[in-house]
């Protein structure tokens, strides 16, 4: 008995050391972490350069993951080569609005809309103003000085992203270049009983993690490029249709809300440089058709993107995921929604193989091959 009690005893203690120790070093299991997940997504392109032969000649391990990992910051170069020059530029176009201006062009509406609040919220003891409510609101949020700050902020902790950079850049090479180095790492402090088991769920989560990753990929360049050619369409110029599209599209990763949040600031932006127009024969309508784009390009995502991230991936029914992300928000607000999909593909596959006796981890992880 006493030895029993000792043994788990022991066990709780090394749990809480591995715990402390993970808290401890957390920056650098965070790099060991999107390294992983940068190799999950290069993985795709180094297995297809290793499939390449020319006669006799076959590209080593080391010579696939070095092409895979230098795409990789080409297209990540050109990304920022794109579109940081146009969010400077609109920076600087910001800070020569005078924001009042908005809310003074949206006088009569705002009008609109406090009578109408007046009319069927009577008994409001404290009423709304929808103008004070834009001008201490929503204004603040497009404040310059808050840009400035934030710009600042960055340049503040350039030696620690490059840091963070090279780190992440290093150990990808190597994960990238041996598939199994991760596995092996974990398998060190895995019981040799479970390592069978341990090792088919670890290539089980990481073959849908990697289809989750690929599909985020994809579904966040198609929304950005589809929202970028709409509001070219409707009259926006380049940069700032672009700027909008972007937006959109790293939004739309923030399950339900991202999208809303996307439009909501594309919509912002579109006020804010087309203060000139006037507002019932030019804005308003302009407004609109945004609006519209934004509801055609939510409907491809949900008929096209969303099925094939979630059903190539997740594998579950879609009121568990609303259930799981709804949780996750409530813990850990939007990077908890942002991390609920992927944790909780992880958390199924373990399920699935180390407590599938239980009828519940049965019934979640059915859909599971």
């Amino acid at each position: 008995m006493k030895g029993i009690i000792l043994k788990y005893i022991l066990a709780g203690l090394t749990f809480i050391v591995v715990v402390w120790a993970l808290w401890y070093f957390r920056n650098i299991v965070a790099y060991i972490l999107i390294a992983a997940v940068v190799s999950l997504i290069g993985r795709p392109v180094v297995n297809f350069l290793l499939r390449i032969k020319i006669g006799s000649f076959s590209f080593p391990k080391w010579a696939g993951a070095a092409i895979t990992l230098l795409f990789m910051f080409l297209i990540l170069f050109g990304f920022f080569r794109l579109f940081i020059p146009l969010i400077i530029n609109q920076t600087q176009e910001f800070s020569n609005i005078d924001f009042n201006n908005i809310s003074k062009s949206l006088q009569v509406p705002f009008g609109y809309l406090n009578e109408w609040y007046a009319r069927y919220m009577p008994h409001d003891k404290d009423p709304i103003s929808f103008e004070e409510l834009f001008q201490n609101k929503i204004l603040s949020f497009m404040d310059i000085s808050l840009i400035s700050d934030a710009i600042g902020g960055t340049v503040g902790v350039l030696g620690d992203i490059f840091i963070a950079f090279f780190s992440i850049s290093f150990i990808s090479f190597f994960f990238l270049k041996d598939e199994t180095l991760f596995a092996e790492g974990i398998m060190l402090f895995v019981p040799p009983r479970y390592e069978e088991r341990f090792l088919s769920f670890f290539y089980s989560a990481k073959n849908l993690l990697t289809r989750y990753f690929a599909g985020i990929l994809l579904q966040v360049t198609g929304i950005t490029i589809l929202i970028t050619l709409g509001m070219m369409i409707v009259g926006l110029g380049f940069q700032l249709s672009a700027i909008i599209g972007l937006t959109a599209g790293i939004m739309n990763v923030i399950p339900y809300l991202g999208p809303l949040i996307g439009a909501s600031i594309g919509l912002l932006l579109g006020i804010s440089n087309n203060l000139d127009l006037d507002f019932y024969h030019k804005l308003l309508p302009l407004l609109g058709y945004m609006a519209l784009v934004f509801i055609v390009v939510q409907i491809i995502d949900n008929v096209v993107f969303q099925p094939l991230i979630y059903g190539a991936s997740v594998k579950a029914h879609p009121l568990e995921i609303f259930l799981v992300i709804l949780i996750a928000g409530s813990l850990a607000g939007i990077i908890g929604m942002i991390l609920a999909i992927p944790g909780y593909t992880v958390l199924r596959t373990f399920a699935h193989e180390f407590f599938y006796r239980f009828k519940v981890v049965q019934k979640i992880t059915e859909t599971i091959d």
